[in-house]
């Protein structure tokens, strides 16, 4: 059989249907050209903006964001500025006083320690008990600047460095009691040992603390009186934004006040003002307890500071007996007589200081009596050397160390004296430091309430605008 022939053509369809003609798929869209969902918002809003309702609800969101941030800012730089002024009240102020009364009880301590070893074999129980309550107060005090200042705080290592070294000088002290009780002269080595890490160790460290506690001080009161400058800007922009909106209803209405739109302003014009107001005040009063408080307790500070350092000397010169030395200017002194004219020309200084910035007549009266018990004190050291040099060593040290006539009752009226002058700025700080502290009382709260109240009045008010429309 032949096989049917082979043909290119397509055997004829049935008749009148049409022909199928096949058409490739549609390729889809390049990513390139999706739109975002910001760009269709963005495109969205343009579109709003041509009318007068979009352009209402653009205003309205824009008025209630300023005013919401306005308040949400002004509340945030209040809480921190009054967080700094508490702590300048409650922690940094005490602290930096905590830190000068460390220095004063171990400097006082070893002045105790160097009396009771002049008295002889035996000291009497008023210096022995000066010295304990010394060691406990300076104790104390460590322990409390411990509890209270960060493990991570450039004073931590300061406080432990004197945590280790007072009970190494309360185990000197008692070794030179102890040899001098038997009568041996190695106890007066062990008091100027004693004596040598106190100063050259423990009152640096102490000194070192109260150095890093004022300073700690100072930037707390630069953080409390800092102006709150965004908030002011924001509280600024906020109004003129309002007046603008006020305005421009005005231009399309000519009505004259619209509530919603009053109500903003009225809200964020009491912030401004609470604000701006409030500061100032608070300001004020840091400044006063700075001015009339910090920089009076500073100086008076240095001063008991100075008077203990100068009769720790005046003891140690009959104690050492002219064994330490120093040369200046081609002229040899006694070591500890010549340390005693420096801290007693320092103390007269600090006198001086302090008699300038006491501002009434409670505060100065002390610090003028302190001026003449140290008058006192220099004209009975004198005569004290003078009985030394001479060769009368009893006559002077009844002269440093007796019951009447003694240098050590100046040195105690100095010391009595500066306490006073101190107690009474400490309750004026405490006073001026409250009074700045709670002039911001209820602004965090008070802005944040109002602000959104005034968010409220805006929307309502271009609401009101939006409402004519419809």
């Amino acid at each position: 059989m032949t096989p049917p022939p082979m043909s290119s053509t397509a055997p004829p369809g049935p008749t009148g249907l049409p022909t199928a003609t096949a058409t490739p798929p549609e390729a889809p869209a390049p990513a390139s050209a999706r739109r975002t969902a910001f760009a269709e918002g963005f495109d969205q809003l343009r579109t709003a903006a041509t009318t007068e309702p979009g352009r209402l609800r653009i205003i309205g969101a824009v008025l209630a964001l300023l005013v919401v941030a306005f308040g949400a800012v002004t509340a945030w730089q209040t809480t921190d500025r009054a967080s700094a002024a508490d702590d300048v009240l409650t922690s940094s102020q005490p602290l930096s006083s905590d830190a000068a009364d460390i220095y004063r009880s171990l400097a006082d301590a070893n002045t105790a320690a160097s009396s009771g070893f002049l008295v002889g074999g035996q000291e009497t129980p008023a210096s022995r008990e000066r010295y304990e309550k010394d060691i406990r107060t300076a104790a104390a005090k460590i322990i409390n600047a411990a509890a209270n200042s960060d493990p991570d705080s450039p004073s931590a290592e300061t406080i432990a460095e004197l945590n280790r070294l007072l009970p190494e000088y309360k185990g000197l002290i008692e070794r030179a009691r102890t040899y001098n009780r038997q009568g041996f002269p190695v106890g007066g080595a062990y008091l100027r040992y004693a004596n040598e890490k106190m100063q050259q160790d423990m009152l640096p460290a102490a000194e070192d603390l109260y150095t890093k506690e004022n300073q700690r001080l100072e930037d707390d009161y630069a953080d409390a009186t800092a102006y709150p400058w965004a908030a002011i800007a924001l509280g600024v922009l906020a109004l003129a934004a309002l007046a603008w909106a006020q305005h421009r209803t005005y231009l399309h209405t000519n009505r004259v006040l619209n509530h919603g739109l009053v109500a903003a302003t009225a809200s964020a014009t009491v912030v401004l003002l609470w604000l701006v107001v409030g500061h100032t005040v608070a300001r004020s009063g840091l400044g006063d307890s700075y001015d009339h408080g910090v920089r009076s307790l500073n100086v008076l500070h240095d001063a008991r500071i100075a008077s203990l350092k100068a009769r720790g000397n005046e003891n140690l010169t009959l104690v050492a007996r002219g064994a330490e030395t120093r040369k200046e200017g081609g002229r040899t002194y006694d070591a500890y007589d010549y340390s005693f004219q420096q801290e007693m020309n320092a103390l007269g200084k600090d006198l001086t200081r302090a008699g300038q910035l006491a501002d009434d007549r409670t505060g100065e009266q002390p610090v003028t009596e302190a001026v003449g018990n140290m008058t006192e004190w220099k004209k009975r050291h004198a005569a004290a050397r003078d009985e030394d040099e001479n060769g009368d060593y009893q006559a002077a040290l009844d002269k440093v160390i007796g019951t009447k006539g003694a240098t050590g009752e100046c040195f105690d009226n100095v010391d009595a004296n500066l306490a006073t002058a101190i107690g009474h700025e400490q309750t004026e700080f405490r006073q001026a430091a409250g009074d700045g502290r709670d002039a911001t009382t209820g602004l965090p709260v008070g802005a944040a309430v109002l602000a959104v109240l005034g968010a409220a009045g805006a929307v309502l008010g271009i609401g009101r605008r939006l409402s004519e429309y419809r």
